[in-house]
């Protein structure tokens, strides 16, 4: 693996084990392999089931593969020493409802190792940067599904990390919501930090991401810049459309 390689998964492959006595195999993604760079903001695409949500519990170690090889920041994905590096907005946040979130953030700022002044600082700048200070100390089960969004991303930001992983940040946002995640992500890309999108809503991958990787049946179907899929004045949505069909033009 190169010095550059923020993510790596070579020859992935991941079968889980459904049904009685878990006797039934699944195969989930199958000998996929691809890089992501440092600095670089990386979309991934694919239908419902492709096996995208499997590659990022991959890379955050919430699950093991069962063939091939992940990294993150360098080091195997199972090593816990680098998770204080990543931030990662889940597409459908659960915190504790009772809490507010305030309070949330320290929790979590406590869990990332940083010194309890700068989680009360970064805690209040990041409340402020996503709409929430008015309300940060209110309980989260009061918040609209966009509020809770919003938290989540402050979460994932709150340790300054050199890799972020969005699945579906804009889920449930306001226009003024979704303007905020393109920010971030710009921002992010000027840190020279890296970003990892998992989204369906073509036009902001197209507007956010360097290159993408496009899962079809939890294979590697599409790696690279998405424009190039666009050759001859081809419509975006008609050139993933035939990706998702399985063929590549």
């Amino acid at each position: 693996m190169s010095a550059t390689a923020v993510a790596e998964f070579e020859g992935v492959s991941k079968v889980y084990r459904v049904g009685l006595l878990r006797r039934s195999p699944v195969q989930a993604v199958a000998d996929v392999t691809f890089r992501v760079e440092a600095g670089e903001v990386f979309g991934l695409l694919g239908p419902n089931r492709a096996g995208k949500t499997t590659l990022v519990k991959l890379l955050l170690a919430l699950c093991r593969p069962t063939a091939g090889r992940v990294t993150r920041l360098g080091r195997p994905a199972d090593d816990a020493a680098t998770l204080a590096r990543v931030g990662y907005v889940h597409e459908n946040p659960a915190f504790p409802r009772y809490w507010d979130a305030a309070g949330l953030l320290e929790y979590y700022g406590a869990m990332t190792l940083l010194d309890e002044p700068t989680v009360r600082r970064r805690a209040g700048e990041l409340l402020q940067r996503v709409g929430l200070s008015d309300r940060c100390r209110e309980p989260i089960n009061g918040f609209s599904k966009g509020m809770v969004q919003r938290l989540a991303l402050a979460q994932a930001l709150l340790n300054d990390p050199d890799l972020l992983v969005l699945d579906e940040p804009a889920e449930g946002l306001d226009l003024l919501g979704r303007r905020l995640v393109h920010e971030v992500i710009g921002e992010r890309r000027k840190q020279g930090r890296t970003v990892i999108l998992v989204s369906h809503a073509l036009s902001d991958v197209a507007a956010l991401c360097d290159r993408v990787a496009v899962l079809v049946g939890g294979r590697l179907n599409f790696l690279g810049p998405l424009a190039s899929l666009t050759a001859g004045a081809r419509p975006l949505e008609q050139a993933v459309q035939e990706l998702y069909a399985g063929a590549v033009a």
